[in-house]
């Protein structure tokens, strides 16, 4: 690829893994990221400062846009508009403005979501269509929100697609996003009880090999779903006692009851403290649809399959530990 590389949120944890596997193909790549720059071929800034983003995308033929709020909880929800759909907006008309040659956005499973899903077993794929008062929580309404802007900018002629990740697993998130705090949480026996729900995981480095194909691949305007197996709780459970020793959960918590907990801690327990909550309401609303993930559209357009969430479980839990955020040091 002639012309930069830019990668906003270049320094989070699905960004470093582009970032790497970027530069590894040759390209010129330059992180923008609220962090402090780790090369001098980087910037920080924040993609809600319009002229910090505009002098970014200056030389630049493909944005990859990364950054954003990924969190389910906030102490004041306003955030996930002013980050995510706000700041997606800025970065689109800087890439607009600067004739960017193609423009790849990374949005969310979680748009794919909603009220009217079954509190049952369904399936879903980037074909499903919402409207932002369908979903369950400020994070997702941000994120469908910030899709339909890339959507509108396509139909003007922009060259964008949209990704969608399922949850991404792996070594290195820092920001302990919520299928990562969920992971150690149980590997530290700190949860108790669990909610008997289906999960999707893909290996972040695979899902940087996603973002890449959807941008050399992909269609103007298409959505690609990136996802890897659909795995039962119970089976990521016993995956974690046998990495950890740390014994599984037996006790598994009725939907409704589940509800009731994360309501009380999320509007009560963490209004009140400012603390994030253990289960935030939208993770229980979201968990409590049993939703099956596939990425058939992303297998057959863009050639790209997910890796085996196993190994990056195990990387995971290794980083935990080097990190000292393991109670138990593992076998």
């Amino acid at each position: 690829m002639s012309g930069v590389t830019l990668v906003t949120g270049g320094s989070g944890f699905v960004g470093k893994e582009l970032v790497r596997l970027l530069r590894k193909r040759g390209e010129t790549v330059r992180s923008f990221d609220l962090a402090p720059a780790p090369t001098d071929d980087d910037v920080q800034g924040s993609i809600t400062d319009d002229q910090a983003v505009t002098d970014a995308m200056k030389g630049v033929e493909t944005v990859f846009h990364l950054a954003g709020n990924a969190q389910l909880w906030a102490k004041y929800t306003r955030v996930f508009d002013d980050v995510n759909r706000q700041g997606t907006q800025i970065v689109v008309d800087a890439a607009v403005r600067s004739g960017v040659g193609k423009f790849v956005h990374c949005s969310s499973l979680t748009t794919l979501v909603g009220k009217k899903t079954p509190i049952a077993s369904s399936t879903a794929d980037g074909s499903v269509r919402l409207s932002p008062d369908d979903m369950l929580g400020a994070y997702p309404r941000s994120k469908l929100e910030a899709e339909r802007i890339v959507e509108a900018a396509a139909e003007k002629g922009l060259n964008a697609v949209i990704a969608m990740p399922t949850e991404p697993l792996g070594p290195g998130d820092r920001a302990l996003t919520p299928p990562t705090k969920m992971i150690l949480d149980f590997a530290n026996g700190a949860t108790p009880a669990y909610i008997d729900c289906v999960l999707n995981f893909v290996p972040a480095a695979s899902l940087a090999e996603g973002l890449i194909a959807a941008r050399d691949r992909g269609a103007r305007g298409e959505r690609y779903l990136l996802g890897g197996d659909n795995t039962p709780m119970v089976e990521l459970l016993t995956e974690i006692e046998k990495i950890t020793g740390v014994p599984a959960p037996k006790t598994k918590m009725p939907y409704w009851v589940a509800l009731a907990a994360g309501a009380v801690d999320t509007k009560i327990v963490s209004a009140i403290t400012g603390k994030p909550p253990k289960a935030p309401l939208t993770g229980v609303r979201l968990a409590g649809r049993q939703v099956c993930f596939f990425s058939d559209k992303a297998a057959t357009r863009l050639g790209w399959k997910a890796a085996s969430w196993r190994p990056a479980l195990r990387a995971a839990i290794k980083w935990f530990e080097a990190e000292g955020l393991l109670r138990k040091k593992v076998s």
